[in-house]
């Protein structure tokens, strides 16, 4: 599992910089520069700290970090658990828009 790959790639889509990410996730900006670069693993408390404040499940972050190897190791739930989650964040809209004229064509489409 590669967190290093799958915090810079989850950052890059979200826009936010490094600092912000680890202000949202309550953790230590240097913390998360290391696991960026891939000198710390991160724990499952951090794990969770960072998709929420990526406003991603936390499988999706580690669909994100699957290596090759990893699958052979995985069993078929685990596989299907983490393409569950990538089906819902990807059929979901956001729900934190401030933008009135995407709240006006959500409720024309009802």
């Amino acid at each position: 599992m590669d967190y290093a790959k799958a915090v810079r790639i989850a950052r890059a889509i979200s826009g936010m910089q490094q600092k912000e990410l680890a202000d949202r996730a309550g953790l230590n900006s240097s913390y998360v520069s290391l696991i960026e670069m891939g000198k710390r693993k991160p724990s499952l408390k951090a794990v969770r700290a960072l998709s929420g404040a990526l406003e991603m499940p936390s499988d999706l972050l580690a669909l994100l970090g699957t290596e090759p190897e990893d699958l052979s190791l995985a069993d078929s739930s685990e596989v299907e658990k983490l393409a569950k989650s990538l089906f819902e964040v990807l059929l979901t809209e956001p729900s934190h828009t401030n933008d009135p004229k995407a709240k006006q064509k959500k409720r024309s489409r009802s």
